[in-house]
């Protein structure tokens, strides 16, 4: 049976390529072997990073890698070397890729190998034809911000001193780790008290993450234009907690009562958590650098919403038994 393959696109907006997967999937390593032979196919040049080709399965001949159409880059500075990365599985391969991405101008198209892939717009069935389409121009980009989260407080010597700190995308996780305590903590907005709270935890969300674990929680879905922060709370202990959503703008300070009972633990985008101590102050603000996602033509945000958490899903039980009466 013969195949047919899309036509090179003309006048590429993009000419160098990277390409970054997980290990894992079968599926993860097919799309990025269809990539490398369809970037071929095009003459357009290939970024692979260290990890991406040290996955098993990758069709990459080390020994005879053509530069001008392969290159092997590490990580972390694929956006010196790349016009445009592709990541190639769910939203937690795009967040860390967005992580190392930010501030670069490097726009990150998603495939979707994931579960749900809120953030990768490219279903694998239609990937050469959309892919094909993006690069002769037909997509728009959005801009999303991150957060910067801090641990800090007063070293040895009595001066202040930041512990730990990360970037994430979608959301910074104050949490009980193992325990089954809740965690005592005050939260100030700018400086100004706001309460102190008795909860399993807090999830302080940028509007990328409002469709994720904050979901989960309670939270609000926040659209990715605006600048706003949401906190929701994780199982509080009083029925008066709700979620509020607060200016991308401010400074969130969380600390540790001294009646806390447990050991609190941090973690961004999922990433490994880390311990906040009672004498530690954990500071969240907006990251200076954002992160371009590129979506193809017809890709909105509400559309995102109908697909992947099934906003208006048909179903016959919902349908009006006279809806076909005269």
């Amino acid at each position: 049976m013969m195949t047919t393959t899309t036509p090179k696109p003309k006048r590429s907006h993009f000419k160098r390529i990277g390409l970054i997967g997980r290990a894992g999937k079968k599926s993860v390593v097919n799309t990025l072997n269809q990539l490398m032979k369809l970037l071929y196919d095009w003459q357009l040049s290939a970024i692979v990073d260290t990890t991406t080709a040290s996955i098993e399965g990758i069709l990459i001949d080390f020994n005879h890698t053509d530069e001008n159409h392969i290159k092997i880059v590490p990580r972390s500075r694929m956006g010196e070397y790349c016009d445009l990365v592709i990541v190639v599985g769910g939203d937690g391969s795009i967040l860390q890729a967005g992580s190392m991405l930010a501030g670069t101008g490097v726009p990150v198209l998603g495939i979707n190998r994931g579960r749900l892939g809120f953030l990768a717009d490219i279903n694998p069935d239609k990937l050469e034809t959309e892919l094909a389409d993006i690069l002769c121009g037909k997509y728009h980009t959005d801009e999303r911000f991150l957060l910067h989260m801090q641990i800090m407080g007063e070293n040895y010597d009595g001066k202040n001193h930041v512990f730990h700190e990360s970037f994430a995308l979608n959301d910074v996780v104050l949490h009980a780790g193992k325990s089954v305590h809740t965690i005592d903590f005050k939260l100030k907005i700018n400086d100004v008290d706001v309460y102190r709270q008795h909860a399993d935890g807090l999830i302080v969300a940028t509007p990328t993450g409002s469709t994720a674990y904050a979901l989960s929680a309670g939270g609000p879905i926040i659209h990715p234009n605006l600048d706003a922060i949401c906190l929701a709370p994780m199982h509080p202990h009083t029925l008066s907690s709700r979620p509020i959503v607060v200016a991308g703008s401010s400074k969130i300070t969380i600390t540790i009562h001294k009646d806390n009972r447990t050991q609190p633990m941090v973690s961004s985008d999922g990433e490994a958590s880390v311990p906040l101590e009672p004498d530690q102050t954990l500071v969240i603000t907006k990251h200076n650098k954002s992160l371009i996602l590129l979506h193809p033509v017809g890709v909105d945000f509400y559309q995102a919403c109908r697909t992947k958490l099934n906003w208006s899903l048909y179903s016959d039980e919902f349908a009006l038994d006279n809806e076909n009466d005269d």
